[in-house]
């Protein structure tokens, strides 16, 4: 490979490398650009839409809880109202009322009491033994002798088990007395599980101390933070309207990021909190994430794809015309040295026309001068004749070189007229019938019947197709063999088609054979010059001549004709043989 080819090689490949980088960049931008922001603007939906739902969700069961709570409260007040406190301290009658609430309410109701301003249980119905338990010291007793209506925060008390009660306060001549009622803590807790969403999902109730109040204090292998902080840091200032729902997001015990949802209960001096994990919470999030990845990522690599075939197409199609444009250039500048040879060869045949055509008049006189008694009987008689016949010969052979000269140079006058191709055909193989028959080479004709006439010159339409019947002839010596001379109409053109079953033209020399003065004839037999004439007229009027040669069977010359000549005249529909190129 040469250096040049080597430079054009490495300016192609930049060049396709170029083109692929600039489609690339230009084109995955833009998606990505697109794409980000369809994403983050689905994402902020998604995680509005999330947090809207979670708060509703919060909300939703923060009313429940409450309402169960003062649902609980209600039917202690109805007992201490209905039937105060001479029925109530009555244990059978107690009983019978806890019987009826269970009844009533399944379960939620754990046992009921009776207590007296000093603390003492005087009636106790339950399943514990609770009877005459003194309960003055016990901060809930304190709270709840100096409210009406009391919900205790979660305590073990006497019992030993996590459990908290409601207490209604009625007064009395003596002092006051309150009916005291347990709720049952694990259909409580129950309620506040509930509410579960996903796999990491779960509810918690925090007191104003941030103690739980929920069964999750039981449970320390779950991911909470400190109660205390999350207390705090929802507590920090007071819920603008009841129905205030808060979030927050903070890293667990695990390290996992949480998101916080909270609700105030109980006037406030509860906290309903509902955890979940991120991931668990924007699960759909992330595979909506992937999706949109993954098809980024075909989009690239569609991209990517189209970027490679694209360029390559481009640079192919840059080659080709930067191929053409080479080609273009040689053909300008083998135009101007033909124009320079054409020039020259004119000249040349100018100046020796004249001096050649005084040889051969000198040579006819000196043969009239033979002819008189004084010469008769010399002894160089034949000598001096042959010499004379040899300057006649090669004289006129000068004058058809030059004559070839100066057509080749377009120096000679042409007539455009209508000719019909197949009679100027038939006059030619007529002529050359003999010379044929001598070469032992027989010609064969297929024309085209009804042919339209083309308009160009007679003179030089002979001039093409008798050299290519010699060309022929010569080239099936000394075997001879078959001539085929064939006229076809094909699209707007005339090709006319002569065949030999020679030996075959070299490769080598198929792309030469239009060269002026190249022959590969013996020396003496051929100028170079026939087929350099025969292409320059059919260019000339627009035509296109084409051969196609295989070694041991034979060449075959096609020449493609408009039958509208002129500047506009085409042979773009021409295709010569099977190939429409010089093949070997």
């Amino acid at each position: 490979m040469t250096k040049n080819n080597q430079l054009t090689d490495h300016y192609f490949r930049s060049l396709r490398r170029n083109i692929s980088l600039i489609i690339i960049v230009v084109s995955i931008i833009p998606l990505i650009l697109v794409s980000s922001t369809i994403y983050y603007q689905f994402r902020v939906s998604y995680r509005e839409k999330v947090y809207d739902h979670l708060r509703g969700l919060v909300y939703s069961h923060a009313q429940n809880i409450d309402n169960f709570l003062q649902e609980k409260l209600r039917d202690i007040r109805f007992l201490a109202d209905s039937f105060g406190l001479d029925k109530l301290a009555d244990e059978a009658f107690l009983q019978a009322r806890l019987a009826a609430l269970h009844k009533s309410f399944g379960k939620d109701f754990v046992d009921l009491g009776v207590i007296n301003a000093a603390g003492e249980q005087i009636a106790y119905a339950g399943p514990f033994k609770l009877a005459r338990a003194n309960y003055l010291e016990a901060e809930w007793f304190r709270q709840a002798i100096e409210r009406e209506y009391f919900i205790s925060d979660v305590f073990l008390g006497l019992r030993g088990l996590p459990h908290f009660i409601i207490t209604v306060r009625n007064s009395r001549e003596d002092g006051y007395w309150i009916l005291r009622a347990t709720i049952d803590f694990v259909a409580f807790t129950t309620l506040v599980e509930n509410i579960r969403l996903g796999q990491t999902g779960f509810a918690f109730i925090l007191n104003t101390k941030g103690e739980l109040q929920t069964t999750a204090i039981t449970k320390p292998s779950m991911d909470i933070i400190d109660s205390k902080a999350i207390y705090a840091e929802f507590s920090a200032k007071p819920p603008a309207s009841p129905s205030e729902v808060r979030i927050a997001v903070k890293t667990g015990s695990s390290l996992n990021k949480n998101i916080y949802i909270a609700a105030f209960l109980k006037s406030g001096e509860w906290l309903l909190v509902y955890q979940q994990r991120m991931a668990d919470a924007f699960v759909d999030l992330g595979k909506t994430f992937m999706i949109t990845t993954f098809l980024m990522f075909i989009g690239f690599a569609g991209i990517i794809i189209m970027a490679f075939t694209l360029s390559k197409k481009v640079v192919k199609q840059v080659a080709k015309a930067d191929l053409e444009k080479q080609m273009m250039s040689k053909k300008v500048i083998e135009a101007g040295r033909l124009a320079s040879v054409g020039e020259l060869a004119a000249g040349i045949a100018h100046e020796i026309n004249n001096p050649v055509a005084i040889m051969v008049e000198e040579a006819g006189w000196m043969g009239d001068l033979m002819e008189e008694a004084a010469f008769d009987n010399g002894e160089n008689r034949a000598e001096f004749e042959r010499a004379i016949g040899q300057i006649q010969t090669q004289g006129k052979r000068c004058k058809e070189i030059t004559y070839k000269l100066l057509s080749f140079a377009r120096k000679t006058d042409t007539t455009v007229e209508d000719v019909d191709i197949k009679e100027l055909l038939e006059e030619l193989v007529a002529l050359s019938s003999q010379r044929a028959k001598y070469n032992s080479v027989e010609i064969r004709t297929d024309f085209q019947e009804n042919l339209p006439s083309i308009r160009v010159s007679a003179s030089e339409m002979q001039q093409v197709f008798f050299n290519m019947i010699n060309n022929a002839i010569d080239a099936m010596e000394p075997d001879g063999g078959i001539l085929t001379i064939a006229t076809r109409q094909k699209a707007k053109q005339l090709v006319i088609t002569v065949s030999d079953t020679g030996k075959g033209i070299p490769e080598a020399n198929l792309e030469r054979i239009f060269d002026p003065f190249f022959t590969t004839k013996p020396v003496g037999k051929g100028t170079g010059l026939g087929l350099s004439i025969c292409y320059g007229i059919v260019e000339k009027i627009g035509g296109k001549l084409e051969v196609e040669s295989t070694l041991g069977k034979g060449t075959t010359f096609y020449i493609a004709i408009p039958f509208q000549q002129g500047a506009g005249g085409t042979h773009e529909d021409f295709q010569p043989g099977a190939s429409g190129k010089k093949v070997n």
